[in-house]
């Protein structure tokens, strides 16, 4: 199973807008764990991977210079919602669109996997052991997929499976004193955060 993206862009956004990357997941590498800042462009990132694999395996046009799949299953866990009148929590929601994802998997189909902020609804202990459990057993069952975490923990996961699963980084720096990003997705694990300058920023005295 391969998927291969050249110069993918967004297809919902105006192409002045668009900042596109090259995406190669298969052979030995087979997952990318994504660490950054917020608002730098991770999930961003998933969207348009995932809205590239939809328009291609229905025979539409897709938003990149080029592209190359095999037949995938798509399996996302991106925008999760609770709910007062069934009585579900945000993590007992996710813990379920997981268990139907590695479900999937275990279905024989090659699943791509998008995960979005994975457990990040529960403390940090259960969210390092539970996540790294659930991308590792995706991977070793032939899977394919992005995973955005602001858990630096879950970025070691790479280190115990290197090649089949790597670590990639998007990132913010300071001009002006104003954040700025260049949404550029680069190597390695971030090595800064955010959040306490963007709470500063809106006169939170931290």
């Amino acid at each position: 199973p391969s998927l291969m993206g050249r110069g993918l862009g967004h297809p919902l956004l105006p192409n002045d807008a668009c900042v596109r990357h090259d995406l190669s997941l298969g052979g030995e590498e087979r997952a990318l764990i994504i660490s950054g800042s917020n608002m730098s462009g991770k999930s961003t990132f998933l969207r348009t991977a995932g809205c590239n694999v939809v328009l291609a395996l229905a025979g539409a046009p897709v938003r990149a210079k080029s592209m190359s799949l095999t037949p995938l299953a798509i399996a996302a866990s991106i925008q999760i919602n609770d709910s007062l009148l069934t009585g579900t929590s945000h993590c007992n929601a996710e813990i379920k669109r997981l268990r139907q994802i590695v479900e999937l998997s275990q279905a024989g189909v090659t699943v791509l996997f998008l995960l979005d902020e994975i457990l990040h609804g529960t403390n940090s202990h259960d969210r390092r052991i539970g996540a790294s459990a659930v991308v590792k057993g995706l991977v070793e069952r032939g899977a394919l997929g992005l995973v955005t975490t602001h858990d630096l923990a879950l970025a070691k996961l790479a280190d115990e499976m290197a090649p089949a699963i790597a670590n990639v980084h998007f990132q913010d720096h300071l001009e002006e004193g104003r954040m700025a990003f260049d949404y550029q997705m680069r190597r390695g694990v971030v090595e800064k955060s955010n959040a306490l300058e963007l709470m500063r920023a809106v006169g939170l005295d931290v």
